[in-house]
């Protein structure tokens, strides 16, 4: 059951002694959509490092074995150019960060260095986009990329915010499609389609 407002989320036990265990964001998606496309139930997982670790305010090393915080996760299954995937932290499309349109469609709250989503949480049963406007200028994007550390680069005029279950866009030209950090398609049209409780992560 996704996460209400307000709820307690996760618990501290201590790690299983056979947990898969990886150390970023991409290998956990990998390990996810490995499972959901023949549709077997996700395994759990533990997190040692990655942004989706980091939002469940873990990923420091030496982690595991020893105590962690145990909690449901949603995945993302991602759906561009005629294919499908799975996302565990963040999707991003984009031809350049300094020009054109770029989405930024957010499972956890950081992307790298970045407090992208601040209000993002990862068993909520929505993501958390930002679209940035073609017509945003290069100045203005640097603004944004600086206040985005600390998360105060919303709200802007340039920038759109949504959260939803569900969210689809279509690009005017076809843009590279980024699932947790690894470079994945091209397409002119990319969809999100949250599945709650998809996996229980350690992190």
């Amino acid at each position: 059951m996704t996460i209400k407002p307000g709820e307690p989320w996760g618990e501290a036990v201590p790690a299983p002694d056979d947990l898969h265990v990886v150390h970023d964001d991409a290998v956990a998606g990998e390990w996810v959509a490995h499972h959901r496309r023949s549709d077997r139930q996700v395994p759990p997982v533990g997190l040692a490092s990655g942004d989706l670790a980091r939002t469940m305010g873990g990923g420091a090393p030496g982690r595991f074995p020893g105590t962690v915080t145990r909690a449901p996760v949603d995945a993302v299954r991602v759906i561009a150019g005629g294919d499908t995937t799975w996302a565990v932290a963040h999707i991003v499309a984009r031809r350049s960060w300094w020009r054109g349109e770029v989405v930024l469609v957010m499972n956890a709250q950081f992307l790298g260095h970045f407090d992208v989503a601040p209000r993002s949480h990862p068993n909520d049963g929505r993501t958390d986009s930002v679209r940035v406007d073609s017509a945003m200028s290069m100045r203005a994007r640097l603004q944004a990329r600086r206040r985005s550390r600390t998360g105060t680069h919303l709200p802007h005029p340039r920038l759109t915010a949504r959260s939803a279950a569900t969210q689809r866009w279509e690009f005017a030209r076809p843009l590279v499609i980024w699932v947790d950090g690894v470079r994945w398609s091209t397409a002119s049209s990319l969809e999100v389609v949250v599945e709650p409780d998809a996996f229980v992560a350690y992190s």
